[in-house]
């Protein structure tokens, strides 16, 4: 459960805004939409593959 704290005299939208970021780091989004669907081990190692490849290129792409 998240908790955000509203201090005395505090804007109610920065305190909403505070809410959203703590929940978008919990990834509870994230989970419910990679759960919606079944993908299958070999389909999560092929993307995660890919990941590790464009990040390496793109980190050879920096040093250059």
């Amino acid at each position: 459960m998240i908790i955000v704290p509203v201090k005395e005299g505090e804007n109610i939208e920065r305190a909403l805004k505070r809410f959203k970021r703590k929940f978008e780091k919990t990834g509870a989004v994230r989970e419910l939409r990679a759960r919606k669907t079944f993908s299958k081990p070999s389909e999560k190692n092929r993307i995660k593959m890919q990941k590790a490849i464009y990040v390496q290129h793109l980190q050879l792409q920096d040093e250059q």
